[in-house]
């Protein structure tokens, strides 16, 4: 295998990112040198890796504090609208590459870093991922900061600064084992503390009744210290902040303690407030239920809202003080956008703040309360929409739940005044639910609480109306929206696949960067003989770097002429790993049969982390590997079929991954997946999609062309059909032979011959209780695999829909979504314009 073009080589062909200017370099060699021996090396002789990574992340941090500086001033000087982004997931990976495109500093660096004798790509692999996410919710989350600041929008992120991210994922003999996260191991040169603007946060506690308002008291407090991290837009010279709280315990302990010899376990007890901010839930669409997970909810929403308030009543640069008293005006400055129900909090705080703090009449805070919040949905799953116990309501937050039976009263009221005599519809639009242990329904909270609910793609936001919130539509419509999820082009083209973006800049230049409609223009190359081979070269040279990092992490020969087809997610029953083993199993079982047939070679890559307390999905991963032990060692098959589980997958992975793909998987159930945002890093990097009627995928259809994707599957009608008739597996794993082969060789142990019975709960769940509906899809399944790897025998044919499907991928921008959001539902107008540097005169 001739050895792919490294980085660096390439880089230094291309354009997009701008030439290296001489001072550019020079001035970047000092401040490395600078840092490397002024401020990190201070006690050896030898600089590690490490040290040089530091080196260069201080180096181009410094470009970016006098733009965060000036950005922040001319928010005070010119006191825009405020968008607060509140959300428990931001999914950042990493912040280097990133940074350098966004400041046009790559080739500068490059060079820089080239004549110092150090390999940049080994300095960005020193970086820990930012794994403050799950997937698509906290993905999307940092695709829109990029967004925000690249449309100069006076914007901030809000969250948790977790001293443990989502858990290192290890394969050992085929299981998932989980790892501690601890990406602050070395320190986090991204970010900088500010203790001045530490917040106190209360819990527990209860409330008392006073003729001049409501007080909460003997309540216990924790502190929420921010941590600042840049975010930089587009060339723009705009950098917004991401702000995440970390908890702290008040340093009074009680003389008490001391006296009675309690003072160690009073020092050691601080670590019961801190704990807030340990770590991540690592749950993607499943409600946990837990006292800690409240905790983190209501730590991020307190601390914040306190922020919103200070900025809003001063918001005078160099001043803190108190230049707004009228809160009429809150909504006119400051948009709050909750990112699923995990901050739905704010709504009752907010409240609180108004009613007891600011003395407002109730009427009054809630009109505010209700224009200043708008809330974003992201899944239809049951098991997914948060219901809180009201006792541990009633236990840690009294003050809110009072809060929350107000507003549920007067909103029962409007229902009854509205369908009088309706009491099903009551029962079903009441905040709180009845029946067994009374419950919030927090999804219920944010709709009434706000004044825009939104889907993530047309389809979903379609469901939500038609079902799972039919009565709330019913009752306000000019309430729902639908806002299709975006990536941003920054990190999901020009940073992951530099081959790439400069073949397209050839062809359209460089403004498609931040206008991503631009790629239409590539409609007019669809025929040109060179453009096809140049985006097949590209394709080929990201597919020969992916099989070399392969090989040295898991000793498989891959062969780079196989088509590359990928399933990387969340390991969930309803993304349906489970469809694509069988298709597996199927194709292998097809070449045992006839294995002097010309099949079209490939290499299925699955790749995703299983909740640690989810069995089912700890089970489907050990049957892919089990599925790969037995298919890579068969010497029949050869290299025409290789079964590889990507570990550990996360945004650098993904990164490497999604531009060598050649087929992307996005085979949910029609109606499960609210919209994703892989499916769009796929098309927008060439590969195909094979998928199912649902989420973006709809869209993605319309917008490259049906005959340019590989649709099949039941639609969302097909499955409310075969839910209101009833589903039988036994009737297609009856009726389809290779159905019945492949589940029998699942249950009688052929993957699993040391323990035959391993996968009998994966069995058991298809046969009898699988609510995802593989088996019908089954059929439908492998015929479109089968016209899969029938255009993929004609290359020509093939890479034309792949032009096709880039030059569709406009819409898919993250900042087309946050120009909507901006103008439909925050009311402010994103600009193109750039700020001055910090070097240029005003």
């Amino acid at each position: 295998m001739s050895k792919p073009l490294s980085d660096h080589d390439r880089k230094k062909q291309i354009s997009v990112r701008g030439l290296a200017g001489v001072e550019n370099v020079a001035d970047l060699k000092k401040n490395f040198n600078r840092h490397l021996h002024f401020t990190l090396v201070k006690d050896r002789n030898v600089s590690t890796k490490r040290d040089y990574y530091f080196a260069l992340a201080h180096t181009v941090r410094d470009h970016l504090v006098g733009r965060w500086f000036r950005t922040q001033q001319s928010y005070y000087e010119k006191d825009p609208k405020r968008v607060y982004y509140l959300s428990l997931e931001f999914y950042m990976g990493r912040t280097l590459q990133n940074t350098m495109v966004n400041l046009a500093l790559e080739n500068a660096c490059d060079e820089a870093v080239y004549q110092l004798g150090l390999d940049m790509e080994e300095l960005q692999e020193m970086e820990e991922d930012a794994g403050l996410g799950n997937g698509g919710l906290g993905r999307l989350a940092a695709c829109f900061l990029d967004s925000m600041a690249s449309l100069g929008l006076a914007a901030y992120g809000y969250g948790i600064r977790y001293e443990f991210g989502i858990f290192n994922q290890k394969i050992s003999s085929g299981w998932q084992v989980e790892e501690a996260d601890d990406w602050l191991r070395y320190g986090n040169p991204w970010e900088k503390a500010r203790p001045e603007y530490m917040h106190p946060v209360h819990f527990y506690g209860r409330t008392e009744h006073h003729p001049d308002g409501v007080k909460w008291v003997d309540t216990q407090v924790v502190l929420a210290l921010p941590y600042d991290t840049p975010v930089p837009g587009y060339r723009n010279n705009i950098v917004n902040t991401m702000r995440l709280w970390s908890a702290k315990a008040p340093c009074e302990f009680s003389l008490k303690d001391f006296n009675v010899g309690g003072y160690i376990q009073a020092v050691l007890d601080r670590n019961l407030a801190e704990n807030i901010s340990r770590v991540l839930y690592p749950n993607d669409n499943f409600f946990e239920g837990k006292e800690l997970r409240l905790k983190q909810e209501y730590f991020v929403v307190a601390a914040t809202l306190q922020d919103i308030i200070r900025r809003f009543k001063a918001s005078k640069f160099g001043s803190r003080d108190i230049v707004r008293t009228d809160f009429s005006t809150l909504p006119d400055k400051v948009a709050i956008q909750l990112n699923d129900t995990h901050p739905a909090l704010a709504i009752p705080e907010l409240m609180r703040v108004l009613i007891d703090e600011e003395k407002l009449p109730w009427e009054k805070a809630w009109d505010i309360c209700i224009k200043t919040c708008a809330y974003t949905n992201h899944t239809v799953l049951p098991e997914a929409l948060e219901r809180w116990p009201i006792d541990l309501f009633q236990t840690l937050l009294p003050r809110h739940l009072e809060i929350i039976y107000e507003i549920n009263r007067r909103h029962l009221e409007r229902v009854s005044s509205l369908y009088p005599g309706d009491v099903d519809r009551m029962r079903r639009m009441s905040l709180i639910e009845e029946g067994g242990q009374k419950r919030v329904n927090m999804a219920h909270l944010c709709i009434v609480g706000s004044h825009a609910v939104n889907g993530v793609a047309r389809i979903h936001s379609d469901i939500l109306k038609a079902t799972v919130f039919k009565d709330f539509y019913e009752m306000d419509p000019h309430k729902f929206q639908n806002k299709t999820n975006g990536i941003t082009p920054r990190r999901w083209l020009v940073m992951c696949n530099p081959g790439l973006a400069e073949v397209i800049a050839e062809r359209i230049g460089e403004d498609f960067i931040r206008d991503l409609d631009q790629l239409k223009k590539l409609h007019d190359f669809f025929n040109d003989e060179s453009f096809i081979r140049d985006i097949a070269k590209v394709k080929q040279e990201n597919k020969l770097k992916f099989a070399v990092h392969l090989e040295e992490h898991y000793k498989v020969k891959i062969n780079p002429n196989s088509m590359f087809d990928v399933q990387v997610k969340r390991i969930h029953e309803y993304k349906r790993q489970l469809l694509n083993c069988l298709h597996i199993i199927t194709f292998y079982n097809r070449i045992k049969k006839e294995p002097n047939k010309q099949w079209t070679p490939r290499t299925i890559m699955i790749g995703g982390k299983a909740a640690p307390g989810y069995h089912t999905a700890k089970m489907i991963i050990r049957l892919i590997t089990a599925i790969g032990e037995v298919v890579n060692n068969d010497p029949v098959v050869g290299d025409r079929l290789k079964v590889i589980f990507l570990e550990n997958y996360r945004v650098t992975l993904a990164e490497k991954a999604i531009p060598a793909a050649d087929l992307s998987e996005q085979i949910s159930t029609a109606g499960t997946e609210a919209s994703g945002t892989g499916n769009m890093k796929f098309m927008l990097n060439g590969a195909l999609t094979i998928g199912t009627m649902d989420g973006a995928n709809v869209e993605m259809a319309e917008e490259a062309g049906e005959g340019n994707i590989f649709i099949f599957g039941m639609r969302v009608e097909d499955v409310e059909a075969m839910d209101a008739k009833g589903y039988n597996a036994s009737e297609f794993y009856n009726r389809i032979p290779e159905l019945k082969q492949a589940i029998d060789q699942i249950a009688g142990g052929f993957f699993s011959p040391k323990q035959p019975d391993l996968f009998k709960d994966i069995v058991n769940m298809l046969m009898h209780h699988d609510r995802f509906k593989v088996f019908a899809d089954y059929e439908d399944y492998i015929k479109c695999q089968e016209k899969v790897s029938a255009l993929y025998k004609k290359p020509k044919e093939w890479t034309k829909k792949v032009i096709l499907n880039i030059a569709g991928s406009g819409k898919f921008s993250s900042d087309r979504t946050i120009s909507q959001y901006a103008r439909e539902i925050w009311g402010v107008e994103p600009t193109l314009e750039k700020l001055a540097a910090p070097d240029d005169p005003k």
